[in-house]
């Protein structure tokens, strides 16, 4: 479990210090990756400046161009789509709870990291990510938890990809609806849902890509996504090939665990995400595909409890990091 302090560029280089795992040194970027990074460059420079100091920062403590940290960053999930997962959101008079299992391919587990940012000029936050600097899932000081699942991507842009655009929502907004105005505003590289919710009670599922963003109300005080879209504006974008990750099978778990359920808890939401209600982790291992880690923001308590592994496998264990 990483800690990033101090400024953005410091943070990255001291990150960048202590990397374990270079994957920049094996990793063979075609020239369209190259083209693609070359063109969001300057995007990012105009909507988020910061975040490539920090690439710099790291690229400077590996010991290699800032551009090849920049290309394995931003171009992740646009050309790398092998990243499945389920969240859900939901509020009662009790609580408000934000949920998710990250699903990948199994050699990711030694690259996952639990991460701290108390960066200067920003939100800080706990989150979640299979590399560094993006990220997957978090929580930050004011309440504010946010969950990415990929989408098949049928048309894909210059812009922020799903991970950096849930980085920017955590360090700079405080509730769901400056999350979506924010989403609203930048340029979408990749396609995904975003779920979001808020200490207010605030939740709503957002379907983006780089051409349309939807926001999806709450049903029965709950939303709800696996990796592919559910809303007639986003239908034009759907992936028609194969089903291999089981997102519709997991979609409908979600769909008739919300129907069914009288009182939503956190018993209730680990329930669920362990399978016990249906098809939600139970993957068959030798595949090569497992879920990775599982976690629940409880934005009611300040509360985050996780497992490292598969929640049915694994036991959750509460977190007091922020």
């Amino acid at each position: 479990m990483s800690v990033w302090k101090g400024n953005h560029y410091t943070a990255g280089l001291e990150y960048g210090n202590h990397f374990v795992f270079n994957a920049i040194e094996n990793m063979v970027l075609s020239d369209e990756k190259r083209e693609f990074t070359k063109n969001c460059i300057s995007l990012y420079q105009k909507y988020y400046p910061e975040i490539l100091e920090e690439i710099k920062g790291v690229a400077k403590g590996l010991n290699t161009e800032w551009e090849n940290v920049a290309a394995f960053l931003f171009c992740m999930y646009c050309f790398d789509v092998q990243n499945r997962c389920s969240s859900f959101a939901f509020c009662n008079k009790e609580k408000i709870i934000l949920g998710k299992n990250s699903d990948f391919l199994t050699f990711v587990e030694n690259l996952w990291d639990s991460v701290y940012y108390d960066i200067e000029g920003a939100y800080r936050f706990v989150g979640n990510t299979t590399a560094w600097t993006e990220i997957e899932d978090g929580m930050n000081e004011y309440g504010l938890a946010v969950a990415l699942t990929f989408v098949y991507p049928t048309k894909i842009a210059y812009g922020l990809n799903g991970g950096m655009i849930v980085r920017y929502i955590l360090e700079k907004c405080q509730n769901t609806k400056q999350a979506i105005q924010a989403i609203q505003k930048l340029p979408i590289a990749s396609a995904q849902t975003i779920t979001l919710a808020d200490k207010s009670g605030n939740i709503a599922l957002v379907e983006c890509n780089c051409e349309k963003v939807t926001v999806i109300e709450a049903q029965k005080n709950a939303v709800f996504a696996t990796n592919h879209f559910v809303s007639k504006e986003m239908y034009v974008y759907q992936y028609k090939g194969e089903d291999d990750c089981y997102s519709h099978k997991r979609w409908q778990t979600l769909q008739k665990a919300f129907e069914c359920q009288k009182e939503y808890t956190v018993p209730f939401a680990m329930d669920l995400l362990s399978g016990k209600k249906g098809f939600l982790c139970q993957y068959d291992r030798t595949k090569g595909m497992d879920t990775i880690w599982s976690v629940i923001y409880d934005l009611t308590e300040n509360k985050m409890y996780m497992t490292k592994g598969n929640p049915s496998q694994e036991s959750f264990e509460e977190c007091n990091r922020l």
